[in-house]
């Protein structure tokens, strides 16, 4: 089912979802059941799975030269969409990519994904790899989100980019895009980002999830300037806890979210990580209780492989 069906199903009512990390390779799917067997009573109608794409590292042959080789650290995500799909009777959305795909790697991995029954995407740039300053596309890939998002509608209408291709059937995924409510990291404005997010929505994309946030502040206006701008597709708050003290530092850097001052102090009167953990489900489980009071369709966590963070803060709203 689509998330679009979903969100008309839930009759206004809040509902809960959250996002999963692949397991590293070596770990089996057991691993990932481990981390969503706690979170299903809360009836998550939707779980998504990211993609990380592979890495490249460099090691020294007999001769001196660097020999190139890639790496894929976190493999599975279709297998792991089609595990969850079976094995819980929810929709799991994959995350598709354009860094590390070429538009007919996109339409092979689509076509794989709608012979799964697969009903939606999350259709996202993705990050620079660690040895690159910039984000770089594959050759004959993509190189921004509204364009992936644009060949998987086209994949929606039966084009196929093989033209000759006869007898062309057409897909009917339910396209998720990412938003940003203190804009992206390398987006010059909050009006370019929301331009730019303007334009993924009409390419196609059907709902918005948003990155991090510890303000609700922040998500409120956001959603103000998508309005103003005549974007009018569900907009998802995505919420992650606290956890460990270090993050203080880590997520402005990587994810460009300002962390409140009242939460900073909290954070640092604590001993160990544990106390960290329990300041960082109370605050979210207060920004979750303001966002229900607000006609959100879905809370949807992060949870990175951790569930008893997220399950704390579900047992109090859902």
């Amino acid at each position: 089912m689509k998330v679009t069906e979903h969100i008309k199903n839930g009759n206004g009512n809040t509902q809960f979802s959250f996002e999963i990390l692949p397991p590293l390779k070596g770990q089996n799917i057991q691993s990932i059941f481990d981390s969503i067997d706690p979170l299903m009573e809360f009836n998550p109608p939707f779980i998504d799975v990211t993609y990380h794409r592979e890495e490249y590292v460099y090691k020294e042959r007999e001769n001196g030269l660097l020999e190139k080789k890639i790496v894929r650290k976190r493999p599975g995500t279709v297998g792991i969409c089609a595990a969850i799909q079976n094995k819980y009777q929810v929709d799991a959305i994959p995350h598709i990519l354009c860094g590390g795909f070429t538009k007919e790697d996109t339409e092979n991995f689509l076509i794989d994904l709608d012979f799964l029954g697969i009903d939606n995407v999350m259709a996202l740039r993705g990050d620079a790899v660690k040895n690159e300053t910039y984000f770089s596309p594959e050759k004959e890939g993509h190189t921004y989100a509204e364009e992936l998002v644009k060949q998987v509608e086209a994949l929606n209408k039966g084009e196929y980019l093989d033209e000759e291709i006869l007898n062309q059937a057409q897909t009917d995924f339910c396209i998720g895009v990412a938003g940003y409510p203190e804009k992206h990291v390398e987006a010059p404005n909050m009006e370019s980002d929301i331009h730019f997010l303007k334009r993924k929505i009409k390419n196609g994309a059907s709902y918005i999830v948003t990155q991090m946030f510890f303000d609700n502040e922040k998500f409120f206006r956001f959603v103000a300037k998508c309005r103003e701008a005549g974007i009018t597709v569900p907009i998802i708050p995505g919420l992650k806890p606290l956890s460990s003290k270090k993050q203080l530092n880590i997520i402005p850097q990587r994810f460009n979210a300002d962390l409140p001052e009242d939460l900073i102090k909290e954070v640092l009167k604590c001993k160990n990580n544990k106390e960290v953990r329990q300041i960082g489900i109370e605050w979210c489980t207060m920004q979750s209780k303001e966002l229900m009071t607000k006609d959100i369709p879905f809370l949807h966590y992060y949870s990175m492989g951790k569930s008893d963070n997220i399950k704390a803060i579900a047992s109090q709203l859902f």
